[in-house]
């Protein structure tokens, strides 16, 4: 009769694999090494995971779908939010109105969600960037990307077409500014020993966001190049006057003709 599993070392395992793949990868990752961690055998390992290939799986399995979730919360509240109040446009932004507030928070809400969800998958997500590299999880990290890139362009696009957002931007350059601003935070999380204020994380990506790409109410007059400014006035050379020594030299011999300068 088989023994059946323990929660409690399924978990233990888990944790220290994903320490165990933040610092040394998928590769480089030893059976061996997690369960000492986490003081279990080898046995205890495969009676939960076939193999460290098989658990790291699990735990992209499971990050993917908690984002897949998230994404689609944040759409369905933007989708609420605009048939109740409309899209704030670029008046709201300049007004500070309680529309672009409103829409501010919950936007703020939904990055503070996705946030927490990074924070708490950090050491997947690190392994994922920099250390899935010849395994089959190489492109997982990429292809989740090209993804958020895609929506967030269709998001943007959407707000160009409907209320004249910064014409200038075009939807893809942002897509790939906001995600690549989110991979760079997930790969700063790795790192960190304490948990950041994700919550003022959220707010300034927002305000970023936002205000940062609101149209100017005038467009910037063209650089100009400053005319050279007018050569200083030069003054007049007054005649200097002759030193101590010279003075006295000519009292004693007055007739002695002036030494001419050369």
């Amino acid at each position: 009769m088989s023994r059946p599993a323990d929660p409690k070392a399924r978990s233990a395992l888990i944790d220290a694999a994903r320490a165990e793949f933040a610092r040394r990868g998928v590769k480089g990752a030893r059976i061996g090494d997690i369960t000492a961690a986490c003081g279990l055998s080898k046995g205890a390992f495969y009676l939960h995971f076939p193999s460290k290939e098989g658990l790291f799986g699990s735990l992209v399995e499971a990050f993917v779908k908690e984002l897949e979730r998230v994404s689609l919360k944040r759409l369905t509240c933007m989708e609420h939010f605009r048939a109740e109040h409309g899209q704030p446009g670029p008046a709201d932004v300049v007004a500070c109105s309680e529309r672009y507030q409103h829409f501010l928070r919950m936007e703020a809400t939904s990055d503070l969600e996705m946030l927490e969800l990074m924070w708490e998958s950090r050491q997947v997500v690190t392994a994922l960037i920099v250390g899935s590299q010849g395994t089959a999880f190489e492109s997982v990290m990429w292809d989740l990307v090209d993804r958020e890139v895609d929506r967030i362009s269709r998001e943007f696009g959407h707000l160009q077409g409907h209320h004249g957002e910064n014409p200038d931007v075009d939807p893809g350059l942002f897509g790939s500014f906001i995600v690549g601003t989110y991979l760079l935070l997930a790969r700063q999380m790795g790192r960190l020993a304490h948990k950041p204020d994700l919550a003022a994380w959220a707010t300034g990506i927002q305000r970023l966001m936002h205000e940062g790409t609101a149209p100017r109410s005038k467009p910037l007059p063209a650089e100009r190049t400053l005319p050279p400014a007018p050569p200083a006035p030069v003054a007049a050379r007054t005649p200097s006057t002759p030193s101590t020594r010279r003075r006295h030299a000519r009292a004693a011999n007055p007739h002695r003709p002036p030494r001419k300068r050369p």
